[in-house]
């Protein structure tokens, strides 16, 4: 059950702070500082130097749920693993990696842009399929896709922000992804702004659930 414990895990935080820092101290300051604004779900990018290092570090940290981020083939996929990523995400669907990750009970969350895409991913047993890129797409994709495929679980990641993070979840989004807008304004000598854009990520989402 392994797998869907994490999967409930990410429903459950909903979501996904998708992290890209400049060097090791500099990510785990903003990755400190997300979680301690609100946001639990951490997917950490290859983007990012020393991002293995930085999986493994947090990767025992109870309050977290880390995953890796911008993993492009399966050799990295099988890196994030073993240092203890408990899901991995491509900006692609690769179904080496699928098959990977479904051996190792690893939720696979690949970007698709197309109902022929997210077909292919679902036949190959991905549970949650990344929208991507979100900001192109517009939320009315997930409701698109939904209508001929209604057990899809999709997740928008790029171009969420707080004004149309609502939208996102009204039509159905599984979690939702937030990259660069939760490093506005960070500078590497200013983390306090990262916990400020996390609280009101935060505030928003629950603002949302509420209805307002």
């Amino acid at each position: 059950m392994k797998k869907f414990d994490i999967l409930n895990e990410i429903r459950e935080n909903y979501l996904i702070a998708v992290v890209r820092g400049k060097g090791f101290e500099d990510t785990v300051k903003m990755i400190e500082n997300i979680i301690e604004g609100g946001i639990r779900n951490i997917e950490i990018t290859y983007t990012t130097p020393k991002a293995s290092e930085l999986i493994e570090h947090f990767a025992t940290n109870s309050e977290a749920c880390v995953g890796a981020g911008t993993v492009m083939s399966r050799e990295t996929a099988d890196e994030a693993i073993r240092r203890g990523a408990q899901y991995i995400v491509s900006p692609h669907f690769d179904k080496d990696v699928a098959a990977l990750c479904n051996l190792n009970q690893i939720p696979y969350l690949p970007g698709c842009a197309t109902a022929t895409e997210v077909a292919e991913a679902m036949k190959a047993g991905v549970d949650v399929i990344k929208i991507f890129p979100g900001g192109v797409l517009g939320a009315s994709f997930i409701k698109d896709i939904k209508g001929p495929m209604p057990h899809a679980n999709l997740m928008p990641s790029g171009g969420v922000n707080k004004e149309n993070m609502a939208d996102w979840m009204e039509n159905g989004a599984f979690a939702i992804g937030i990259g660069s807008a939760l490093a506005k304004g960070y500078d590497g000598s200013n983390p306090g702004v990262v916990k400020e854009n996390t609280e009101a990520f935060v505030a928003t989402y629950q603002k949302a659930l509420k209805g307002e």
